[in-house]
């Protein structure tokens, strides 16, 4: 199975599902709605355009680096008429890092490569004003699935967050997939997107499962130290 990975790494991203009014929120992690279309603009698609082979693909998340929930006032003016626009609060996560992975079709998810190495708009993350701090590409794994993806994957959290854990030399991370029939409990969450039409955009409610979290290596851990060891090699 082919599953198409990429790393969300940035000083700020905002992922809402629920975000109206002048309340502006973000899940802790990035939702399917915000890659999928982060991955159509790679693509050049216009928002108008039909996206249900993108939707179609199974998504999942890893949480590399949870970051810190961050709030902030928007103010704004009206472009023509000068007038103040209502102040918003908006939350970003800062310093954050994520592995977000799609399983789908190979040509599909092939397609998805090249535009993403060479996007025809710019990649975001969550927000217009959210850019990445990294390559959002990472590469293309030939896995039995997507968790299996996810929980092979090394560790891409920043090489001073991995030093603040240095006394754990493997870490467990959470991992938050679409859900299938007979997984466990499930959360529902309303990022599954039909449209990004700015008329009329509309999203439905999408299983989300929690599976066993991944443990993978921490590469900045302390060295073992073995004092029997060293007495055996004298």
């Amino acid at each position: 199975m082919s599953v198409l990975l990429l790393q969300l790494a940035g000083p700020l991203q905002s992922w809402g599902s629920t975000s109206r009014f002048s309340r502006r929120s973000t899940e802790a992690a990035p939702t399917k709605s915000g890659v999928v279309g982060l991955l159509a603009s790679a693509l050049g698609r216009e928002r108008t355009e039909d996206l249900s082979d993108l939707a179609a693909m199974r998504f999942g998340v890893r949480v590399d680096q949870p970051g810190t929930l961050l709030r902030d006032f928007h103010t704004a003016h009206h472009f023509t008429t000068g007038e103040a626009a209502p102040v918003s609060e908006r939350f970003y996560l800062a310093d954050a890092v994520f592995v977000a992975g799609v399983e789908g079709d190979g040509a599909l998810i092939d397609e998805l490569r090249q535009a993403l190495q060479t996007p025809v708009f710019l990649p975001y993350l969550g927000r217009r004003s959210c850019p990445p701090s990294r390559p959002v590409y990472l590469g293309v794994r030939e896995e039995p699935s997507l968790l299996e993806a996810l929980n092979q994957e090394r560790w891409h959290a920043a090489r001073w967050y991995q030093r603040r854990r240095r006394n754990e030399h493997q870490v467990e991370l959470e991992i938050l997939i679409e859900a299938e029939i007979g997984d466990g409990p499930v959360d529902n969450l309303r990022d599954q997107p039909v449209s990004f039409n700015p008329l009329h955009r509309q999203y439905r409610l999408r299983g989300v499962h929690r599976p066993p979290r991944a443990r993978v290596a921490n590469p900045a851990a302390r060295p073992v130290h073995d004092p029997i060891a060293a007495l055996g090699s004298a």
